[in-house]
């Protein structure tokens, strides 16, 4: 017995690798592995990951169609095609909601807005991807300053804090010193926390200003994963996020969609 159509989109981004596999259309599994110095060895573990764990022994040059995305999508050399993040991240999200009409993606070196039409394109967007303070990469500079294990601890933590501190810098390099500086004055890290996530809520609520800003609204993106985040930012737009299961994926998932549409021909 054959293994069906199998296709894959890989999300190339700063912070990981991540790589989704479909079957005859439908999810087969994903993988996400850190991206580090070799880009193309990320790539190819992240799906290589996924064949062994659904026990297909191929490699991933046989895959019928790849497609990628990410900041290193033109990097992989047996891909297909490439596609923005963009629509990726519309495609995924509308494949997973259909009914999403607006996007916030946080990443590891960017953020993004985008408007969904009822068909799962791209209407409009906006994308901050020149400061790394609208992005993941602020909250990894904080964690590690306030020594937290990891930036999964960032939520919990955060949903503990009965004052956010205030975080006025808009550059990462001028609010770690604040954060430095407020937390010798002995502000709780949860406030802290709390303050920080705050502060890159207010940066993507500003950036998406000019965005219609139609509902059901969608989280995705690594950051997503972080239920303070979710809250900062339900609390500063005014309406309800939805965050899919895996957020991190949702790039990789419109990507591989793609690569679905191409071998439909």
């Amino acid at each position: 017995m054959g293994n069906g159509t199998l296709v894959a989109g890989m999300d190339i981004g700063a912070a990981t690798a991540k790589a989704v596999v479909l079957r005859d259309g439908e999810i087969l599994g994903f993988h996400v592995v850190p991206t580090g110095y070799d880009i193309v060895a990320a790539g190819r573990t992240a799906i290589t990951e996924v064949l062994k764990n659904s026990s297909i022994d191929i490699p991933p040059e046989n895959l019928d169609f790849i497609v990628t995305t990410g900041y290193g999508r033109t990097a992989i050399p047996y891909a297909g095609k490439n596609v923005t993040e963009l629509m990726c991240h519309a495609r995924g999200a509308h494949h997973l909601i259909p009914e999403t009409r607006f996007i916030i993606d946080i990443g590891g070196q960017d953020s993004k807005a985008i408007d969904v039409t009822p068909k799962g394109t791209i209407a409009d967007f906006v994308m901050n991807d020149k400061c790394a303070a609208g992005s993941g990469r602020f909250l990894e500079v904080m964690a590690n300053i306030l020594q937290l294990p990891s930036m999964d601890d960032m939520g919990p933590i955060s949903l503990q804090s009965e004052q956010p501190c205030s975080i006025s810098n808009i550059c990462t390099v001028f609010a770690e010193t604040e954060v430095v500086v407020q937390r010798a004055q002995g502000a709780k890290r949860e406030d802290l926390i709390a303050g920080v996530q705050e502060a890159l809520a207010y940066r993507i609520f500003i950036m998406a200003q000019i965005m219609r800003k139609e509902q059901p609204a969608v989280f995705s993106g690594g950051v997503g994963k972080n239920i303070g985040m979710k809250k900062c930012l339900e609390q500063r737009f005014g309406f309800e996020f939805i965050v899919p299961d895996n957020p991190q994926i949702i790039g990789a998932l419109g990507a591989a969609l793609f690569a679905y549409d191409e071998v439909r021909k």
